[in-house]
């Protein structure tokens, strides 16, 4: 049992984002992980995290769908979970995978109107409110709870029934997120430089490239880094970003960031492991036809977006996403083009890569679960 926890933590692990440009919404993991009614299990269990994201992605209707998670310092020592649960939760924030502050006072909410996200919470945002008035508007507070078939599902603290209106970055959300900052404790993962080159464990940590550093908290209105209270460094502007989704045969399958700091390959297992791949989502005519490497896409100082063909068969542009074959533009091998607002890039028919604006979608009813190596006896309450 033990091992199919590790899967499914690993699972979730894929789904953990503090990058302003992909993450979906926001979470108090220390909140999450005592939903016991959920799996009707024991008083604490990071697994649950596993079951909060599953339903995140109905809600969106999309696959892959990242989580911006928050958590306590005191969940690192907590007893109520296991001690793989608790290293597992140290390594992933090491790592900058989830953010790890002394204590999550309003820093979820902070997050939530910073980056203009909705918040994962049983709460109601009553110790926030006056501060925060947004926790009224349809849709920013979404709680967990047991749908049909017992399946968590979201629903909306306020508005159940509204279409909620999309969340916009706050301004200040804007200044600071238009700057690359830096923290003075050499080893922060999120605002830090990579720390001591020749220390023994150096290449075992991951940090946080500049492109996707996470928001800085506010303390007396001065930018300051979450997880060690110091005050941040504005060392320069930060890159700008174009976020992209992969759609296959009507799914999202994938978002990923475009920055004027580096360009981005897509295609079926691109070499160096730093690009898109699409090989796991493809029909075998699709990895027939579709390059390890097939187009390339690069966003100019200028703010423009291009894509160059890199592949063996060459792709295709449709403008403005027209369905019309008579429509399509070819692109030849080598070949770059500037893509206006809504134009997509087809690898192959239904292989499709596109701004992720232009989707409203995510096309899917029952999105991939991290749950599916959950144990037996954790989802116990699901069946029949």
């Amino acid at each position: 049992m033990r091992f199919e926890v590790s899967k499914v933590l690993d699972a979730i692990e894929a789904r953990l984002s503090t990058d302003p440009a992909l993450a979906r919404a926001v979470v108090d993991m220390s909140e999450i992980v005592r939903y016991a009614d959920l799996d009707g299990g024991r008083p604490a269990s990071s697994v649950r995290l596993g079951l909060v994201i599953d339903a995140l992605g109905k809600r969106f209707a999309e696959e892959n769908v990242p989580v911006y998670v928050v958590a306590p310092r005191g969940l690192l020592s907590d007893t109520d979970l296991t001690s793989n649960e608790r290293m597992v939760i140290r390594r992933w924030a090491d790592d900058g995978k989830v953010e790890v502050v002394p204590q999550v006072d309003d820093r979820v909410y902070e997050v939530a109107e910073l980056l203009g996200l909705p918040v994962i919470t049983r709460g109601r945002g009553d110790q926030v409110r006056g501060r925060r008035p947004w926790v009224d508007e349809p849709g920013r507070l979404l709680a967990a709870v047991a749908g049909e078939g017992g399946a968590p599902v979201l629903v909306a603290r306020v508005g159940r029934d509204q279409q909620p209106k999309p969340a916009e970055r706050s301004p200040m959300g804007q200044r600071m997120l238009a700057r690359i900052w830096r923290c003075p404790e050499s080893n922060c993962t999120s605002f830090g430089t990579g720390g001591d080159p020749d220390s023994p464990f150096a290449d075992m940590r991951t940090f946080t490239s500049p492109v996707s550093q996470p928001p800085p908290a506010l303390r007396g209105g001065a930018p300051a880094c979450p997880r060690h209270g110091a005050k941040l460094r504005d060392i320069g502007a930060r890159p700008a970003v174009e976020v992209m989704s992969v759609r296959i045969d009507g799914v999202i399958r994938k978002r990923f960031v475009v920055s004027t700091e580096q360009a981005v390959v897509v295609g079926r297992a691109p070499e160096g492991g730093s690009g898109v791949m699409l090989g796991q989502w493809l029909t075998e005519d699709a990895r027939k036809w579709i390059s390890r490497g097939h187009v390339q896409f690069e966003l100019r100082p200028d703010g423009g977006l291009t894509v160059q063909d890199v592949s063996t068969n060459g792709s295709g542009i449709r403008p403005g996403g027209s369905s019309n074959d008579d429509d399509r533009i070819t692109l030849g091998r080598h070949e770059t083009r500037q893509l206006a607002p809504a134009d997509v890039v087809e690898l192959y028919g239904g292989v499709n890569v596109g701004r992720s604006k232009i989707w409203a979608t995510g096309g899917v009813v029952q999105p991939t679960s991290v749950m599916a190596e959950a144990p037996t006896m954790a989802m116990r309450k699901f069946q029949g």
